[in-house]
């Protein structure tokens, strides 16, 4: 079977992106390799900030609504349990071994190639590709950085690897950091308040509490107390107990009004490092969504967050590969499936008809 020349091109593109690290915050290496392919293909109307790139359709119009197909450049560091140079993009029986080849080179690549096909005709939507930094980390220098020079986008595409199904919610992301105090004393003597019996009640109310509105594709909102400190040796009661709590969000609630909902029921200091992580998720009725069901593909929730709760506007989450390699040691995806995601990437998106903001 004859394989498009372009997604040739993105299945050669990614083997030289695995053997360029790029750790979050270090991508320049592979911006500047994307910045030559652009070029040499003829796509030499993209602009660039940072350690992202961008090529916007040349048959944009302000009339209408924009789509932007979007993936990210930075990987996490390689685990230690490599059975290979993680940089070193190892080819054989229908894999591609190699550090973000999965999460999300594929994605990159195979959203690149079905950016050229819908090029070489006028859409009823504008297109934009964007190849962006900092994902793993949820950086300020990575898409979140060139939302205001995009312009207005009515739907966002974020390839992540979901095995091509639709991922039509997102939970949001919200860490907490508690202070428990109590009263320091000498632990042989009846003295002292012990911050850590003060935090049993505190810590067993995160671990029981559910949160009234669960999500068809989400569940319930998730808090898992995830680390705790006290005490400095054996003989002092402990007057501080700190904990914290990764807290992943349905769509129901956002990040700063579930912190003061806990607030009401939580007698302790609490601190949240962030609440721009919010959850996102997408109309079942969306064209997008309806044509997808059209094409046999399933909806989902996903637990994981991504570069969709950077985004204030409706987004979904699709793209080749399984998250399970992801941040996994001999990370692979399969050509087969970058063939299959260029494909369906490029049947959702034809002639596409959604409304603008």
């Amino acid at each position: 079977m004859s394989v498009h020349p372009y997604i040739t091109d993105s299945i050669e593109l990614l083997k030289r992106m695995i053997a360029v690290p790029s750790f979050s915050r270090e991508e320049q290496g592979v911006a500047a390799l994307l910045e030559d392919f652009f070029k040499r293909n003829g796509l030499d109307y993209y602009q660039r900030k940072g350690n992202n790139l961008w090529i916007r359709s040349k048959y944009y119009s302000e009339k209408s609504p924009t789509i932007l197909l979007n993936s990210h450049i930075d990987t996490v560091q390689p685990s230690s349990g490599w059975t290979s140079d993680p940089f070193s993009p190892k080819e054989e029986d229908d894999k591609i071994t190699g550090l973000g080849s999965n999460d999300a080179g594929a994605s990159v690549v195979s959203l690149l190639a079905a950016f050229r096909m819908l090029e070489e005709k006028k859409h009823p939507c504008n297109f934009i590709f964007a190849a962006t930094a900092e994902e793993e980390i949820s950086g300020e220098e990575g898409v979140a950085s060139i939302l205001d020079q995009l312009g207005p986008v009515d739907l966002g595409v974020v390839g992540e690897p979901t095995r091509m199904q639709m991922a039509v919610a997102e939970k949001g992301l919200m860490v907490l950091d508690g202070t428990v105090k109590g009263k320091s004393g000498h632990a042989a003597r009846d003295e002292g308040i012990n911050a850590i019996y003060e935090a049993i009640p505190v810590i067993e109310w995160f671990r029981n509490y559910q949160f009234p509105l669960q999500s068809e594709f989400l569940g319930p909102v998730k808090m898992t107390v995830t680390g705790i400190g006290a005490g400095s040796q054996h003989n002092v009661v402990p007057d501080v107990c700190l904990f914290m709590v990764d807290i992943r969000v349905n769509e129901h609630y956002k990040n700063e009004e579930l912190f003061q909902l806990i607030r009401q029921h939580v007698n302790c200091e609490l601190k949240a490092r962030s609440f721009r992580l919010n959850s996102s998720s997408v109309s079942v009725n969306h064209p997008f969504v309806k044509r997808g069901e059209e094409l046999g593909l399933e909806k989902f929730g996903s637990p994981t967050t991504s570069d969709q709760a950077r985004m204030p506007f409706t987004t979904v989450k699709i793209g080749p590969g399984d998250s399970s390699r992801s941040h996994t040691s001999d990370e692979f995806i399969r050509p087969s499936e970058i063939v299959e995601g260029v494909k369906i990437y490029h049947q959702l998106l034809d002639n596409l008809h959604i409304h603008s903001i």
